[in-house]
């Protein structure tokens, strides 16, 4: 299986344990937006290159997770919180599991559901989180074999998702009362270390990468980014950004560089060397939902409010801006040589990497769209708020 260079050290640490078709947790097999699947469409509409397209019941802005042809995601239904499995060669429903029953779920953002986090999968197993009110292992058949409940205040409901290094899930805690992240273990949800932080609330998923043959596990949060050592949650170093605070966008690496959204109010991108030490830094479009998108020496950014910028990623040259159109809460992906941007009105504008903007396409689909797209088997599959999509090219 050959690694594009731009998917950043953090690939390595995941390649071994997925195929490469497989896409296992939130921005793929190295979490930093990257496929190396080929013959991908990128032009389609509700009339063509559609291989199936299933109603997904309930709410919830999780993304696919994909391993073995099997494609798994969350929903918030009147029944309670649950995990949905499908073919991913037909779109028909296998699975519909109520992980945690009917209950006072709380406020949560317009934007946001009490289903936004992606599963992660490994093993035959499938690691769901809901944030404050559960987390849950299940395997293959849909059986549930561990759940546990990690206690804080979320503002806005929940977003970030979990990642495993060896035999740890690992995820951000950031309420409003406490924040804290926690390792579990994964075959038996009990804690194996918490480590709290004071900040305030955010919603970012961490990233694992490797500095110098060590693991680092590098989680955005309130007024800094911390990374720790997975293996004992010991603090390694930060950066401080200020009164930053709501982080979403999750981290990418690549060329000994950390890419990082400062949060709200304002969000700053800061281009941070492990140990914390700021390279570079760029004070406007950024997004403050999308993550970032690295593909060879360029670095991809899209506002919330649709503004895409290519930086040169060492130096943070800007390369060329372009409006977009639209609003975005979705991670842009890069796979077949193109990048899929995907706004929130079910339109996704395709262009060709490089240092001139250069538009290949612009896809329209029914409904909204926040969650991100996953990519496996040759197809690309994308989550509306009402419908999950298999997109490919026909067959020849």
């Amino acid at each position: 299986m050959s690694i594009p260079r731009s998917c950043g050290l953090s690939f390595l640490l995941m390649a071994s344990l997925v195929y490469s078709e497989d896409w296992p947790q939130f921005r793929g097999p190295g979490g930093e937006g990257h496929s190396t699947e080929k013959n991908l469409p990128f032009t389609w509409s509700e009339t063509s290159n559609i291989a199936w397209k299933t109603l997904i019941p309930g709410r919830g802005w999780s993304s696919p997770a994909v391993a073995n042809s099997r494609i798994w995601l969350t929903s918030e239904v009147d029944s309670g919180l649950h995990v949905y499995s499908l073919d991913a060669k037909s779109g028909k429903l296998l699975k519909d599991v109520t992980v945690f029953p009917k209950r006072d779920l709380g406020s949560q953002h317009a934007k946001n559901t009490h289903a936004s986090p992606t599963p992660i999968l490994e093993d035959g197993r499938v690691y769901v989180h809901f944030g404050s009110h559960g987390t849950a292992a299940l395997n293959s058949d849909g059986e549930i074999l561990w759940k546990v409940t990690m206690t804080y205040e979320p503002m806005h409901g929940t977003g970030g998702s979990p990642v495993i290094y060896k035999d740890l899930l690992i995820f951000s805690c950031d309420g409003t009362d406490v924040q804290y992240v926690v390792a579990l273990n994964k075959n038996t949800g009990k804690v194996k270390w918490k480590t709290n932080r004071k900040a305030y609330m955010a919603f970012s998923t961490p990233l694992l990468i490797q500095v110098d043959g060590k693991d680092q596990v590098v989680s955005p949060g309130a007024y800094r980014t911390v990374a720790y050592d997975p293996a004992n949650g010991k603090e390694l170093w930060s950066v401080a950004y200020g009164e930053g605070f709501s982080n979403v966008p999750r981290p990418v690496f690549g060329h000994g560089l950390i890419f990082l959204s400062s949060g709200f109010n304002r969000a700053d991108l800061l281009a941070v060397k492990p140990g914390g030490e700021v390279v570079w830094k760029y004070g406007r479009s950024v997004s403050l939902t999308p993550s970032f998108l690295l593909v060879g020496e360029e670095l991809y950014v899209v506002s919330d409010n649709g503004i895409a910028t290519c930086f040169d990623a060492k130096t943070g040259t800007v390369h060329w801006q372009q409006r977009l159109g639209g609003t975005y809460s979705a991670s842009p992906t890069f796979a077949d040589g193109r990048i899929y941007f995907q706004s929130e009105d079910g339109e996704t504008v395709v262009i060709a990497p490089g240092k001139e903007f250069r538009k290949l396409a612009v896809n329209q689909l029914d409904g909204q769209t926040l969650a991100t797209l996953a990519i496996s088997g040759g197809q690309i599959f994308l989550r509306t708020g009402t419908h999950l999509y298999a997109i490919r090219n026909p067959a020849p």
